[in-house]
C-alpha cells in the first residue's frame, strides 16, 4: 500500500517542497505582474476616458430624453474633470485586468494542489469572471435605467429647456401670441418651484460605479458557496440553518455598498438573498451527486 502511494503521490501532485523563501518570490512575481497588467489597463483606460464616459452615461442620458430634458453633467469643482477622468481608469483598469489578475493568483496557488483538486478549481476560475460581467450587466441594463427612471420621477414644475426653445418661447410672449408647446412662457407662469435634475459628474460617476461593482461582486456569491460546498468547508443543511443570519448579513452589506436610499438597498437585497438561495440549491445538487458516486464506490 506504501509503495503505491508512492508511486502515484508525484503525478498527483506537483513538487510544492520548495522553501519558504521560494514561495514569498513566487508571489512577489505574481503580484509584480497583477500590479503591471492593473497599471497598463489603467493607463490605456485614462487616454480613452471619454468614450467610456459616454457608455457609462448612457442610462441617465436614455432617462432624461424620456422627458425631453437634456443631457448634460455639471462640473462643481476645477479640479473635478481631472479626478472624474482618474475614477474612470481605475474603474476601467480594475475590470480590464480582473482576468489577468485571477489568472495570476491561479498561477501561485495551482502548483500546491492535487490534480482532482486543479479539475474542481478551474471551472470556478472560469465563472468568476463571467459571473461578475453578469452582474455588472444587470446592473447597468437593467436597475440603473430603472432607478434612474425613478429617482428622476420627482423633478416637478419647468424643465431644462434648449437655447432655441426658450428664445422662441420669449418672442412668442413678446408678440402677444401662445408659446409654443413645453414653452418658457408656460413654465414661467406656473406657481410653483421647478425641480430640475443637475446632476454633478463625479457624483454621478460615484453613483453608477458603486452599483456596477456592487452587483458584480455580489454575483460571485454562487461562484463562492458552491466551491466551498464542493470542498466540504459548507453543506446545504448548514447554509438553510443560518438563513436568517445570512438575511441579516445581507441586509447590513446592501446598506454598506449602495447609495443611501432604500430603494437601492431593497434591490441589491433581492439579488443577493436570491443568490444566496440559488447557492443552497446548487450545494444540495453536489451533495447528491457525491452521494450517488459513493454509494456506486461502495456497491
Amino acid at each position: 500500500m506504501a509503495s503505491k502511494s508512492a508511486k502515484t503521490a508525484p503525478t498527483d501532485i506537483d513538487d510544492s517542497s520548495a522553501p519558504l523563501i521560494e514561495h514569498l518570490a513566487e508571489l512577489r512575481t505574481r503580484l509584480i505582474w497583477a500590479v503591471l497588467a492593473f497599471v497598463i489597463a489603467m493607463v490605456l483606460c485614462y487616454f480613452i476616458w471619454n468614450p467610456i464616459f459616454d457608455f457609462l452615461t448612457q442610462p441617465i442620458c436614455h432617462a432624461l430624453e424620456k422627458r425631453n430634458q437634456a443631457c448634460g453633467l455639471i462640473l462643481l469643482k476645477l479640479q473635478e474633470g481631472f479626478f472624474v477622468a482618474m475614477r474612470i481608469a481605475f474603474f476601467g483598469g480594475f475590470v480590464l485586468a480582473f482576468p489577468v489578475i485571477g489568472f495570476q493568483l491561479w498561477r501561485f496557488i495551482a502548483p500546491g494542489l492535487y490534480r482532482s483538486e486543479k479539475n474542481a478549481l478551474l471551472p470556478f476560475l472560469i465563472a468568476s469572471p463571467l459571473m461578475f460581467l453578469m452582474g455588472a450587466a444587470f446592473a447597468y441594463y437593467v436597475i440603473l435605467p430603472w432607478a434612474f427612471d425613478f429617482f428622476l420621477g420627482f423633478q416637478q414644475g419647468p424643465t431644462v429647456l434648449p437655447d432655441a426653445t426658450v428664445a422662441a418661447g420669449e418672442a412668442a410672449k413678446a408678440a402677444g401670441t401662445s408659446a409654443p408647446s413645453g414653452g418658457v412662457g408656460i413654465a414661467a407662469e406656473n406657481p410653483w418651484a421647478g425641480i430640475v435634475f443637475q446632476g454633478s459628474v463625479e457624483e454621478y460617476l460615484t453613483l453608477t460605479t458603486k452599483f456596477i461593482l456592487a452587483f458584480g461582486l455580489s454575483f460571485q456569491l454562487p461562484v463562492a458557496l458552491t466551491l466551498m460546498g464542493k470542498t466540504g468547508l459548507v453543506s446545504s443543511e448548514g447554509l438553510a440553518s443560518v438563513r436568517r443570519y445570512a438575511v441579516i448579513a445581507i441586509l447590513v452589506l446592501s446598506a454598506m455598498v449602495t447609495p443611501p436610499d432604500v430603494i437601492s438597498q431593497v434591490v441589491l437585497f433581492s439579488v443577493i438573498y436570491g443568490l444566496y438561495e440559488i447557492s443552497i440549491f446548487l450545494v444540495r445538487r453536489i451533495e447528491r451527486k457525491r452521494e450517488a458516486e459513493e454509494a456506486e464506490l461502495d456497491s
